[in-house]
């Protein structure tokens, strides 16, 4: 399984939108106001679709606005809890790949920093 993009959470990802730069996810369509849905799967194998744009901004990259309001909030999302996308190939299945979602809440315990998987 390929990491295509990981942050940790801001409260504009979790009140708006999640911003992606959009060379993590590969070629895209390069005019702005351009949609796209993005179909992944969370944990649980449920599928999601997050509608996408791409938008410009002068002081950075194009980067994909991903609403994904019903999950965040839906998994209850904290500012600094860590979302990844990973590309994951899957044998005898189609399509043969899968875009997988990961949420992630870093944990004290004992003292040390754990990362752990949100299952909300």
């Amino acid at each position: 399984m390929a990491t295509l993009f990981s942050k940790l959470v801001t409260r504009a990802d979790i009140e708006g939108c999640l911003a992606i730069p959009a060379c993590s996810l590969g070629p895209l369509p390069s005019q702005q106001g351009h949609s796209m849905n993005m179909r992944v799967h969370d944990d649980r194998g449920q599928e999601w679709t997050f509608p996408c744009f791409i938008q410009r901004n002068e002081n950075v990259e194009p980067f994909l606005s991903v609403g994904w309001i019903d999950f965040a909030r839906q998994r209850n999302l904290r500012i600094d809890d860590k979302v990844s996308i990973h590309e994951e190939t899957v044998k005898n299945q189609d399509p043969a790949t899968l875009i997988r979602i990961q949420v992630e809440r870093k944990l004290r315990v004992f003292g040390a920093d754990i990362w752990a998987t949100v299952k909300n």
